[in-house]
């Protein structure tokens, strides 16, 4: 992570001082970055010249002393506060006043950090992400003490080096560590739950959320140790709020060594003749004659464009009693998930072959879809569902009957955890959804996302998954209540709030 770091200042052309205390480390990433610019010049991404000018600016600094003359030291040591503290004591005895201390924690508290020094107001966070060159964010974060300033001084110096600067307050987990433990959270449960395995859950979220990688194998990616790790630390930080609650699997698989890909396995296994999962994928099913869908609605509506030319006949019509949102095919209701499970609202309709159909990020460009049958539904009539959602283009598979099925449990709850950050000042509503997008590569803010769907399905999905398990974990924000009531959007709210300031 330092030497990305200090690529990306290099290349923006900073003269850069690196210091490490292991003598050797510093001339290894010294050279790893000159080769990088390197092979960036001769792919022709960059001059050869501006290559050369930037490998030129990078030095190695073999004692602490020479960052005399630095104007920000960035700090990208191991995660220990108490280690931190020291450095940065230390470095205060040493650089200019004027100096500006940045630390590139990812859950430590700015302001504990900060303690450590006679002027704790230097002390900024500066949180870039994996590799540094190629992660477009940087969290800014403020402490307790730190200037306002110094915060916008260092957000204008990562937006100079081609970053996208957020702004978060010091709080566990800032913006993309906190809302994205939903993500993974949610995938744990439904594992738990036996929903569905791993490659399952993971090729819905790509195919039909439009995730860049499933959370399994994003979480053998990370390393199960570090996501555990974390998940741990927010849960102790938060003082044992249940929606981060880690996993017991998850903590069993570390425990066993299987830390993902850097073990050979995790969630799937690696190396030379590593079997492949493959997802649970429905078997072509009878294509229907008909299918009635309703006046209005996004999966409705991708239907009848998708059926087209299909050989299956549409009829646009609502069935009674159903608020114009159910689908008919055959005798069974299809109907999208609002958080319940397939079998209750079978129960509570009366109509027994109901089948329960995921979100998916966009209906008409979908390669796959998730479902869920009512226990009391037969199998003529779900063979139905599958069989006109096959002559749709759909890839189907089939979870086991849970509430929310999988992508909209997980937008839901990644909506909420981002609504409850800006409720309580973390970040803006603008910036928790920039730090989704370009942190961790969402599909969409979920934020933004939610704005889309509707804050009132939002917070239905999530009142009836909290109907179901009982408990906190499902709790609805109260700016998500709030907004509900008043019936406007989240980015709405900031616009209106943004102009009533001016």
């Amino acid at each position: 992570m330092g030497a990305g770091i200090a690529q990306v200042a290099a290349a923006a052309g900073h003269p850069v001082l690196l210091y490490d205390t292991r003598t050797d480390a510093v001339p290894l990433a010294i050279q790893s970055v000159c080769q990088t610019f390197e092979k960036l010049a001769s792919k022709g991404k960059v001059s050869a010249e501006a290559a050369e000018k930037a490998a030129a600016l990078l030095r190695a600094a073999t004692k602490l002393d020479e960052l005399r003359s630095a104007g920000i030291v960035v700090e990208a040591i191991v995660e220990d506060l108490d280690v931190k503290r020291h450095l940065f004591s230390a470095l205060e005895r040493i650089v200019d006043e004027h100096c500006i201390f940045a630390t590139n924690t990812s859950s430590l508290s700015i302001g504990a950090i900060a303690s450590a020094l006679k002027e704790p107001s230097r002390l900024v966070g500066m949180h870039f992400f994996n590799p540094a060159p190629l992660m477009e964010l940087v969290e800014i974060i403020g402490g307790t003490a730190t200037d306002a300033n110094l915060l916008s001084a260092v957000h204008a110096t990562a937006a100079a080096w081609g970053k996208t600067p957020v702004y978060a307050k010091s709080t566990p987990g800032f913006i993309v560590n906190r809302v994205a433990r939903a993500y993974y959270g949610e995938a744990l449960v439904l594992l738990a739950e036996q929903a569905g395995g791993p490659a399952t859950i993971d090729t819905v979220m790509r195919e039909a959320g439009g995730f860049r990688m499933g959370p399994f194998e994003l979480m053998d990616l990370v390393g199960l140790d570090i996501s555990l790790a974390v998940s741990q630390s927010l849960f102790t930080a938060y003082f044992g709020d249940a929606r981060y609650r880690p996993s017991f699997i998850q903590q069993d698989m570390v425990r066993s060594g299987y830390l993902g890909r850097k073990s050979g396995r995790g969630f799937y296994q690696y190396g030379e003749g590593a079997p492949v999962m493959q997802p649970e994928t429905e078997a072509p099913a009878p294509k229907p004659e008909r299918v009635t869908l309703p006046p209005t609605g996004r999966l409705a509506d991708a239907l009848e464009k998708r059926l087209a030319g299909s050989g299956v006949a549409v009829n646009r019509a609502a069935c009674d009693g159903t608020g114009g949102e159910w689908i008919v095919v055959g005798d069974a209701t299809i109907a999208v998930t609002d958080g319940r499970t397939a079998t209750q609202r079978a129960h509570e309709t009366g109509r027994q072959n109901f089948v329960a159909v995921d979100l998916a990020l966009d209906y008409m460009t979908a390669t796959r879809v998730a479902i869920a049958m009512a226990s009391t539904c037969d199998q003529r009539a779900y063979s139905a569902v599958v069989g006109v959602l096959q002559a749709a283009g759909l890839r189907v598979s089939c979870l086991k009957d849970v509430p929310g099925l999988a992508v909209m449990r997980t937008v839901a709850m990644l909506a909420n955890e981002a609504a409850d950050a800006v409720n309580q000042g973390v970040a803006t509503a603008s910036d928790v959804d920039t730090a989704m997008r370009t942190g961790v590569n969402y599909p969409r803010g979920p934020l933004n996302w939610a704005d889309d769907l509707g804050l009132p399905a939002i917070q239905a999905v999530l009142g009836n998954l909290a109907a179901h398990y009982g408990g906190e974990r499902y709790r609805v924000s109260p700016m998500i209540r709030q907004l509900v009531w008043a019936g406007r959007k989240i980015h709405e709210t900031v616009a209106v709030a943004s102009r009533s300031e001016k």
